[in-house]
């Protein structure tokens, strides 16, 4: 079923997102911490590749394990940097003979490993043309993109950002999803700038615990977020005193305190970016009041 749907006829929801291990022989280790975070119940899952779609192939396997095995609702990211159109009019249709009814539309990001090596096409040169090209070629698969409370890094403005993502809405996205953010005000703003130029559909914030503080500023430089000072402070801190446990017990207590003002302010749902960490995401799930 198509997410929109499912958004429309539930009431709150948490839903996940995982990343597949590089190598196969992780993968067992890998679904049973999907085993583990289904007791969550959640809305949808969304499952990432490498850059370039670098183990797509991975990912069209997992999504289809997912739904099959698991019963999950999935949502396979489908980026278009150097694809062809035969390219992902391949992969679309093999998630369609798999039954799945979701892709998240990305424009992604090159392979930064060397060894790794893509044919390049100029097929697609933003996430509104895969938009486009999805909406026209499979109507039926529903389409989720990405929105950017802190602006996306190579956006010229915020008022130009927005304007992207209502083109990515327009040509056919279901819903949003947000890159991570640590200051729920960063996305109520988005919200409100989001509503003044007509964006009407969902715009789901996606919430990261912070595990382990090297982990997060490493991806802090690769989507534009920013931690707080003072909260930045206490993890260093808790980084000092406790080490990597101290971290992620502070991380998780603050994901949780935005996850439940976001939930109490009445978003229609939030998207957990798991890290593949089921025993911290089920302790920050359990503490929620939905």
């Amino acid at each position: 079923m198509r997410i929109a749907d499912l958004i429309a006829r539930s009431g709150q929801f948490i839903s996940l997102e995982f990343f597949p291990p590089k190598e196969r022989a992780d993968w067992p280790a890998f679904f049973q911490v999907v085993e583990r975070l289904r007791s969550i119940k959640p809305l949808f899952v969304s499952v990432t590749y490498g850059a370039g779609g670098s183990t797509q192939e991975y990912t069209l396997e997992i999504v289809t394990r997912l739904k099959r095995e698991f019963g999950l609702e999935p949502m396979a990211h489908l980026t278009c940097v150097g694809a062809s159109k035969e390219g992902i009019r391949g992969f679309l249709d093999t998630l369609e003979e798999a039954g799945i009814d979701n892709v998240l539309a990305l424009r992604g990001d090159p392979p930064k490993d060397p060894e790794i090596s893509l044919p390049v096409s100029h097929d697609f040169s933003y996430a509104s043309d895969l938009v486009a090209f999805i909406r026209e070629k499979h109507p039926g698969i529903g389409i989720g993109v990405a929105g950017y409370p802190e602006v996306h890094p190579e956006a010229l403005s915020p008022a130009d950002d927005l304007k992207y993502l209502k083109l990515k809405l327009d040509l056919g996205g279901d819903c949003a999803i947000t890159q991570l953010f640590f200051d729920n005000r960063y996305y109520w703003d988005f919200v409100r700038r989001a509503g003044n130029i007509g964006i009407e559909k969902p715009l789901i914030p996606g919430i990261m615990p912070i595990f382990n503080l090297k982990v997060v500023q490493r991806i802090l430089t690769l989507c534009g977020a920013c931690v707080p000072q003072a909260f930045l402070r206490q993890l260093e801190e808790a980084q000092s005193s406790g080490g990597n446990a101290a971290v992620q017990e502070l991380g998780i207590e603050h994901a949780r305190k935005q996850i439940q003002e976001l939930l109490d302010k009445g978003v229609p749902g939030v998207h957990l970016y798991t890290l593949n960490k089921d025993e911290a995401c089920l302790d920050l799930i359990s503490r929620l009041k939905i």
